[in-house]
């Protein structure tokens, strides 16, 4: 074995005694710059051997950023729910991952509603009044109930289509009346979403940091929990370095023909 070879197979055992598995996605990448992947395995290993979460959270983390809309990256999100699996994850906590997950889309209401009430105003349209009425009462008590918290940023919502905002209601609790994952987990889940790299959706990262520390996480746990999210962005190498190696091949092809 050469000794570039034998730095390699170092750096891959360097990251299976981090990260606890191999991908065989990861070959054409330490093969072409293994002074990037020593890089990446060193920034994304950190969470692994400093952290405090149990490991089968971390992949819980994982699979939601992989899984969401603002992303969908399926390669990742096969590899962590089979590690998830393996740390002992059941099928009922990784489903709970992904119904959490499946909430991002509210977001386009969350986003979008204030907007519509700036163009409410501007356009001489009445604005909704922020007295509650009876459903309407109810209707945020049960929320309250349901989730354990309110935002001011649902007033708006309530007050304009409390139609919709009872079914929201009804879809979102689903994980919080019928799931197995510790409030404070569940949580870290929003987190993961809304801070990936991908969403930075910032009144929701706030709310639900506020809501992990009132179930008990720490600063720490919740540092961690951005330190996993974080390494999202090497998915341009897990896409970008197969189509590279493809399109070398090509190439080559063309070359010799």
């Amino acid at each position: 074995m050469t000794d570039e070879a034998a730095r390699k197979e170092r750096i891959k055992q360097d990251f299976i005694d981090a990260r606890g598995y191999w991908s065989k996605g990861w070959d054409p990448l330490l093969d072409m710059s293994p002074d990037y992947f020593a890089a990446y395995a060193k920034l994304s290993s950190v969470p692994w051997t400093a952290g405090t979460l149990d490991p089968k959270i971390k992949e819980f983390l994982y699979i939601a950023i992989d899984a969401s809309t603002t992303h969908m990256f399926e390669p990742g999100l096969r590899i962590h729910i089979r590690n998830a699996l393996r740390y002992g994850a059941t099928q009922d906590e990784i489903m709970e991952v992904l119904q959490i997950t499946s909430s991002i889309g509210v977001h386009t209401v969350t986003e979008s509603v204030p907007l519509l009430l700036d163009a409410m105003k501007a356009t001489g349209h009445a604005l909704p009044s922020p007295d509650l009425d009876a459903r309407r009462k109810a209707l945020k008590d049960a929320f309250v109930a349901n989730r354990g918290y309110w935002s001011p940023m649902w007033d708006s919502v309530l007050a304009l289509d409390p139609d919709y905002f009872e079914a929201y209601l009804d879809f979102s609790s689903v994980p919080w009346k019928h799931g197995v994952l510790e409030p404070k987990v569940k949580e870290m889940i929003y987190i993961a979403v809304d801070a990936a790299t991908t969403h930075l959706y910032n009144p929701g990262t706030r709310i639900h940091m506020e809501n992990a520390l009132r179930h008990g996480a720490t600063p720490a746990e919740l540092m961690e929990v951005l330190a996993l999210v974080s390494v999202l962005g090497v998915h341009a190498m897990a896409v970008g370095v197969p189509a590279l190696v493809a399109e070398l091949a090509r190439a080559k092809r063309i070359g010799t023909d």
